[in-house]
């Protein structure tokens, strides 16, 4: 992909200070060296992308100097040319928070709709009692979006069709970090406190400030020494792309999210266009390992078998290595189950598409450090069963671009941490917060027997039955309600 330069005009640099030596009214941060950036990212994926995309879109730091960094070669995230009957199965969940975001940074026009399924309603069941919530919203009222179904591919492309639309990024793909120093002082600059990347290619950029968008793994922050602490849940998400027996019980217009919590993690089946659907099931690593082998036939049964039968049901067939499709037939002449509180059955499942990775809690002890600011998940990981991961990363950015706007439009230099601050200050507790929450969720629903089976069973019923309630937790999960941090 060729990279589009704009300089803007070049001041003189104050050798001691790197500010600009003649009085101004605003700072100038388009520098004047080819490999000195103003804001470099670190990492081509939602995040690094929306962050870039929005810089570029915003009138106040549309001058800025800016690249990207990215390992892998950006050209397959460019064009998605799937079939419509062809769905990617890394699949996320858009808040209307997010899309509005995505929208007045000009880049949810540049998604394919087609491949975009919203949905209004969702129903939520503990697997071992059976207690319910339902979270619709009410009859009287306009049917409100909780969230939007697209894959992670449509998301990418739809972001760099945008940045490439506003031009003015320079990018380094196929250029993998390696190596992160802080910089010289030289007779024009002092830039002993900007970050300095070497990549694979034998370039060398310097950052004003370098932002970490690189994973959970970010050699970002492991240049800024800040750490990231959790622990492994001893649990894998696997992911599938499902073809089902119709399009929903609500039709084309009205679609429904399901997800149950059974003992060892919540299976969840989320809506996409037509009568597809993507799976997310959260089982131990050897249930992970089998569903993996599995024929077709046997895996679509234990799908099924995961939102119908009993978890001592569920477990029988999780420890036979084939024939779950006869025993599933079987089992179900024995059980009783109403079919319009359950998800359509599954009679299909897109090849390749089973594939499971492993779940984590991890947070980083800040967020932002001298020149450096991280993102999604450089700075946290969060158990799916909320679908909020890439929420976060979307709130993240919109805050650090609102915490550089701010330094620009006052003449400051943008990547000093004071002028980070605010950013950190304002997502560092709204992600904690969220994140104990998801992490306290699966802890409780892992517990199969004793006396908080029956107390969160209560708690399930008393929220489906107090609307006010369900409407407040139904906005804070579709991001429109009011900020509680």
């Amino acid at each position: 992909m060729a990279a589009t330069r704009v300089l803007g005009s070049t001041p003189s640099i104050c050798r001691a200070c790197t500010r600009v030596s003649k009085p101004m009214a605003r700072r100038g941060y388009a520098t004047m060296s080819n490999d000195i950036y103003d804001v470099i990212c670190v990492g081509g994926g939602p995040a690094g992308l929306s962050l870039l995309a929005a810089l570029r879109a915003n009138p106040v730091t549309s001058n800025l100097r800016v690249a990207l960094i990215e390992a892998q070669d950006l050209t397959k995230s460019s064009v998605l040319s799937l079939p419509p009957s062809k769905f990617s199965n890394r699949c996320s969940s858009l808040t209307p928070y997010s899309a509005q975001f995505l929208n007045s940074i000009g880049a949810w026009s540049h998604l394919q709709r087609d491949r975009i399924q919203a949905y209004q309603e969702m129903q939520v069941w503990d697997g071992v009692t059976g207690a319910r919530i339902e979270f619709d919203w009410p009859t009287q009222g306009t049917e409100k979006t909780i969230a939007y179904m697209t894959e992670n591919l449509n998301l990418t492309s739809g972001l760099l069709g945008r940045i490439r639309e506003l031009g003015g990024v320079d990018i380094f793909e196929n250029s993998k970090v390696e190596q992160i120093q802080l910089g010289e002082e030289t007779e024009e600059m002092d830039l002993r406190s900007w970050p300095v990347v070497q990549l694979s290619n034998g370039k060398t950029l310097t950052a004003r400030l370098l932002v970490g968008a690189d994973g959970a793994n970010s050699p970002v922050r492991s240049f800024a020494g800040i750490e990231s602490r959790g622990w492994d849940y001893g649990r894998h998400g696997v992911v599938a792309t499902l073809e089902l027996e119709g399009e929903g019980w609500g039709g084309e217009y009205t679609k429904t999210a399901y997800q149950r919590f059974l003992p060892t993690g919540p299976v969840a089946m989320l809506p996409m266009p037509g009568n597809f659907a993507t799976l997310v099931w959260s089982t131990t690593p050897a249930n992970a390992a089998l569903l993996k082998r599995l024929a077709p036939k046997d895996f679509i049964a234990v799908v099924n078998a995961a939102f119908r039968l009993s978890p001592v049901d569920l477990a029988y067939m999780h420890s036979q290595n084939e024939g779950q499709d006869e025993e599933y037939q079987w089992r179900m002449q024995h059980t009783q189950t109403n079919p319009r509180m359950l998800p359509q059955a599954v009679v299909g499942v897109q090849e390749g598409t089973v594939a499971s990775f492993p779940l984590k809690f991890r947070h980083a002890d800040t967020y932002i450090g001298e020149r450096v600011a991280l993102v999604g998940d450089a700075a946290h990981t969060i158990h799916p069963l909320a679908g909020q991961g890439l929420n976060q990363g979307q709130a993240d950015v919109q805050s650090l671009v609102g915490a550089i706007e701010y330094a620009v439009s006052h003449g400051q230099d943008l990547g000093t941490q004071m002028w980070l601050e605010s950013y950190n200050s304002e997502r560092y507790a709204a992600n904690h917060v969220l994140m104990g929450v998801c992490d306290k969720l699966h802890k409780l629903y892992s517990v199969e027997s004793g006396p908080l089976v029956p107390l969160r069973s209560m708690g399930l019923k008393a929220v489906n039955a107090l609307g006010p309630l369900k409407g407040f937790l139904m906005a804070q999960a579709s991001g429109s309600g009011a900020k509680v941090i």
